[in-house]
Formats: structure tokens, sequence, C-alpha cells
């Protein structure tokens, strides 16, 4: 068997950024270096050129997304120093024929990215035929973001064509590697290399992992576990940069400060101090549940406190979020569970029993529905719509790793106004 290659997947905005991160992620064993789509049309051909300069020994590879003009796009990205052009592999064969016969006049080679193809299988056949010289089973991040799997399209594709098959999206070493071994004979990866804190060891983990490919078996993990486990692993914050800086309450804080909770939401509504529904609520969840209860706003009087957060706890409840205020707090403290209210007073109200458990409710500015996602931690409290939750918990975890690599060149002594080039990317009126 061939030795794999390894292709990494500049999709950055900065060509400065770029050629740093390459330059790591080569010495971690990348072959390939891609000028991402983004690049491209972040930095025109410069990128390309760029890249061709600083990497005179590696194949660059230019992914256009050709869609139309074949012949010209091509031959723009031959002259900037581009060994390999990616085209779309929906584009009409008019473009797919213009875009191989002038490859084949400027020397370079042609790769066809199947993303959003309908029939991959056949449309394959059809590249094949056309003459292509790669296919690239690729899922785009927005498709990842629901669960697609370029694994899974892979799959369909081993032994259907004769060219060589790339694969890409959202791969990491052990996928890279079950790639390889499913048939790939490219392995392209972006952001689990290129938004590493340390690049090189992230590539090298990836080279090592394809050099000797293994399918593994693995345990089939069910959305809810999925929806979880990711959103354990990333902050509030995070989750509302992945929302387009949507879903957080307002004008609430951590009684407890430093911690956290994850969970489906159990609505409660009630009046100001009525804490008979709230207390009801604790039988009505399950373990892994967050309570959320709008009091009516009030601050003045308490229908939360010490006894009811043992009894919450005992139930397996996770956290706790009051449109109002909370009481006990000493006692809370003691136990470092998380509840998370507008306020705090010692008055209790009385148990009238007024208001309804798991129905919609406006809590903190936010409405809330029974079995959505609640994110909370000391810098606040964040809903997921329930329909939107696996594609936000995917999101959000790329918001931490893009922050993961801007954190590491900051500690290198670069100023965020330096890294995010924010004088480029203010916006002209």
């Amino acid at each position: 068997m061939a030795t794999p290659t390894l292709q990494v997947a500049l999709d950055l905005l900065e060509i400065d950024r770029a050629v740093e991160i390459a330059e790591e992620a080569v010495r971690g064993g990348a072959d390939w270096i891609e000028a991402g789509t983004p690049l491209i049309k972040s930095e025109g051909m410069q990128a390309v050129r760029t890249l061709r300069k600083a990497f005179p020994g590696h194949e660059i590879v230019a992914d256009m997304k050709v869609a139309d003009t074949g012949a010209v796009e091509v031959e723009m990205a031959a002259k900037s120093g581009a060994g390999i052009v990616c085209i779309l592999g929906d584009a009409d064969d008019t473009v797919i024929a213009e875009a191989v016969r002038s490859a084949r006049k400027y020397g370079v080679r042609i790769m066809a990215d199947l993303i959003n193809v309908q029939d991959p299988v056949s449309r394959s056949r059809e590249l094949e035929a056309l003459g292509v010289d790669y296919i690239n089973a690729h899922v785009g991040i927005d498709q990842q973001m629901i669960g697609e799997s370029s694994l899974d399209l892979l799959r369909r594709l081993a032994g259907e064509v004769s060219i060589p098959i790339a694969v890409a999206g959202g791969l990491d070493a052990e996928t890279a590697s079950e790639a390889v071994a499913a048939g790939a004979s490219i392995v392209i990866v972006g952001g689990n290399i290129v938004k590493a804190a340390d690049v090189t060891g992230a590539a090298r983990r990836v080279r090592e992992a394809i050099d000797q490919p293994e399918i593994r078996s693995r345990e089939e993990e069910s959305p809810e576990a999925a929806i979880r486990r990711l959103l354990e692993a990333v902050s509030a914050p995070n989750v509302t940069d992945a929302m387009h800086r949507k879903g957080a309450m307002i004008d609430i804080v951590s009684i407890c400060g430093r911690v956290k909770a994850v969970g489906r939401a159990v609505t409660v509504r009630t009046i100001a101090g009525d804490w008979a529904k709230p207390v009801e609520a604790i039988n009505a969840a399950v373990p892994g549940d967050v309570l959320v209860i709008s009091n009516d706003g009030g601050t003045h009087i308490a229908p939360w406190g010490e006894l009811a957060t043992h009894s919450a706890r005992n139930r397996g409840i996770v956290g706790i979020v009051i449109d109002g205020a909370v009481r006990d707090v000493d006692d809370i403290r003691e136990m470092g569970f998380p509840v998370f209210a507008r306020g705090t007073a010692p008055n209790a109200g009385e148990p009238k029993g007024l208001g309804e458990i798991n129905t919609e409710i406006l809590c903190c500015g936010q409405e809330v529905r029974p079995g959505d996602w609640i994110v909370a931690d000391e810098s606040g409290v964040v809903v997921i719509p329930r329909e939107r939750a696996y594609e936000i918990a995917r999101r959000a975890m790329e918001v931490k790793k893009s922050e993961e690599r801007i954190r590491e060149e900051i500690r290198r002594g670069k100023t965020l106004s330096e890294v995010a080039e924010l004088l480029k990317w203010e916006k002209r009126h």
C-alpha cells in the first residue's frame, strides 16, 4: 500500500497566519498544503503565490471550488503556483471538461469535490470519465454540524472508481486512520490541525495515525449523550458565539461562583415567592435536568432555598436557574451546587400552588421550553433550542478550538488585534 498523503487545509482569512501554521504543520508531517476557500476569497491568488514561494518542495492545492469558467479559474490557479485545483463535482459537465482541458494545458491536476452532490457514486464515475484526477469525499462543515459524516461518504465510494480518493470533513487522528483503512489515498485535515495550540503535535498525531491505519470498534453514542458531552466541554460564551451572540439570559449570576450546569430544562412558572411549583418540579425532573424557574421577576422574596437544593441534588438535578431571588446562600455555597439567580433575599413566600410545570416560560429575557438545553457557568446562562442542540454543541466546540490557536498566538507575543487583523475587517460604509 502506498504511503497516504496528508493535506492540511488552511481555512483561514489571514495569509501571514496561514504561512506560520503551515510551517508548523509541515514539521509535523503534512505533505500537501491547501489554500482553503476562505483564504482564497480573503487574499485572492496572492494566497497561492505566497504559499508556493514559502513551500517550494510541497504540493500547493488551490481549493477554488470552481463552479463556472473552468478554464479561466484553473489557469489562474496554475499560473499562481498551484499543482492541484479543486472544482465542484456538481458543476455542469461543460465546466468540468473545460477545467480538465486547462489543467492538461498548464500541467496541473484536478480534484473534484463531492460536497452536496446528491448521487455521489454515479457522479464520481462520471467525473472519472470526464478526466478528473482525484475525487474528494467531502462533507462540509455546516453538514458536519448536523451529524453527516465524510467517512460514511467514503465507504460508499470505495471500489467505485479507479482514481485516488481524498477525504475531508472534520477528521482527527482517529477518523483519519479509519479513512485510510477504508480506502482513502489523501487525508485532508483542517480544524483539528490548524486550530490546535500545538499545530506540529496535532499534525504529527494524524501523520502517525494514517501511517498505521486501522478501523477501531466503537460504541455508538446516542445523540443525547453526544450533546451533553460536547456542551460539558465548552463554555457559555462559546455557546453564544456559536449562536451568533444569541440565547443568553440577562441580569443573572452564579450564586456559587465557579460552577457549571448542563442539562435539559424542566420549566416552572410561578408568582413571586410561591415555592410550591418549584419544589413540585423536583419530582417531575430526571437526573441530568436543570430547573428553570420564572418567579415573576421578583427579587424581594425567594421561591428557593437550602432545603429545596438538597432535595434537587438528591434527585440528580444538575442546576437551578431562577428569574428571581434565592435564599440560604451560605448553605448552598457550602454544597457548591450550581444555582443561578437574579439576586438574594432572606424572605420566603408561601406554597400557594399557583403556576405551571413544563410549559413555555420567559426567564431573564429568554424564552425557555421544556427540553431546551441549558448551559450555565460563571459567565451566565444560555438557552439552546432543543431542535438545534446537536448542531450548536458541535459549533460551540469549533469556537473553542479556534480560541485555542488564538490564545497560543497571543502567548507568543501578538496582540489580539494583530491576530484578528481588525483594521482589515472593519465594516466599510
